[in-house]
């Protein structure tokens, strides 16, 4: 058997990179209202050392990456790391996961550096709501004109990643259906997950099953396959619809049992599992000396150590590090 597995025979292929903890939002789900304490700056991965971890996870199995943050965009140079990480024979996709308001800006360059497509976190289409959600005053046309840029230099398909949350934005869940019928948006109603420093947003839980029931008023649903990715979404299609929609249930019913994926933190820790604590150090061995063999080692002992499954069911929310310190 060829590649990377867990301990339970789970393929591993897929890394999410966090480039940057810092964020030009303060999304309630996201982040704790207080905000976060930021890695230091000579703490965090150079785009040096980001390219050496992955062209090494590559040569494990590794063949498809996903950048995030914080915010990926707030970061200099992130063209210049996807040129970089196009340089690795093996990595078949690069995709990136971003709020949408530098994206107008980054989008063709991203583009011509090699980035295929993009995922955007959008919790709302009301500007007033935008704000509340957020924290933050930008508008919500900035990431409006971010999708449509990004839908013209080519990064396609463009995902729209809606957080539910019960009070707060589950009254629009069929204004984004509406918008997969009659303008080819790919939208994707994601379960809120409890996390270190917003767990207090439980109380907004809706599960998916909920929302599902609500958009049979616009048409039956039929099953249809994702125009590209490689995660957990269900994707589904309404009667002569231009888009998709997409449902991620990791807490309703969860897919731990094919999570194919590593995260890698902005200050060079990798991380097996989203709602789990352990990290492996892989700066410091890195910033040492360490061989390759020293980095694949260390990266086979982090897939080794992979859970099962997550513990929300039983009330385990991870305590470490919010969701802008773990890269989603």
């Amino acid at each position: 058997m060829t590649g990377l597995y867990d301990s339970f025979q789970r393929p591993i292929n897929y890394l999410r990179i966090s480039v940057t903890d810092r964020c030009n939002l303060r999304c309630i789900y996201c982040m704790p209202a207080a905000g976060i304490r930021h890695v230091a700056h000579q703490d965090i991965l150079t785009y040096e050392e980001i390219y050496i971890i992955a062209q090494t996870a590559a040569e494990l199995g590794i063949d498809k990456i996903r950048l995030t943050g914080g915010e990926p965009l707030v970061r200099l140079g992130l063209p210049k790391l996807v040129q970089m990480l196009k340089q690795i024979d093996s990595i078949d996709d690069i995709s990136l996961t971003t709020n949408g308001i530098l994206l107008s800006r980054y989008a063709a360059e991203l583009k011509q550096a090699g980035l295929k497509r993009v995922n955007i976190s959008l919790d709302t289409l009301k500007s007033d709501k935008f704000r509340f959600i957020t924290r933050r005053s930008y508008d919500l046309s900035d990431v409006l004109r971010g999708i449509n840029v990004a839908k013209s230099v080519g990064l396609d398909p463009v995902k729209i990643n809606v957080v539910l949350m019960a009070s707060i934005n589950d009254d629009e869940v069929m204004d984004f259906a509406r918008k997969t019928i009659s303008e080819e948006w790919h939208v994707r109603f994601i379960e809120f997950m409890p996390t270190a420093g917003v767990s207090d947003m439980a109380l907004h839980f809706v599960s998916v099953e909920d929302i599902r029931k609500r958009l049979e008023q616009l048409g039956k649903l039929t099953p249809c396959l994702p125009r590209a990715g490689n995660g957990p979404a269900k994707y589904f299609r309404f009667p002569n619809a231009k888009g998709s929609v997409g449902f991620i249930t990791p807490v309703s019913e969860h897919f731990c049992f094919r999570c194919n994926r590593l995260r890698l933190t902005a200050d060079g820790r990798l991380r097996p599992c989203l709602l789990s604590d352990n990290e492996v150090d892989l700066k410091q061995p890195l910033r040492s000396g360490a061989s390759l063999a020293g980095l694949k080692k260390l990266i086979e002992a982090a897939v080794s150590s992979k859970p099962f499954h997550h513990h929300l069911a039983t009330g385990h929310v991870p305590e470490g590090r919010p969701m802008t310190q773990v890269g989603g």
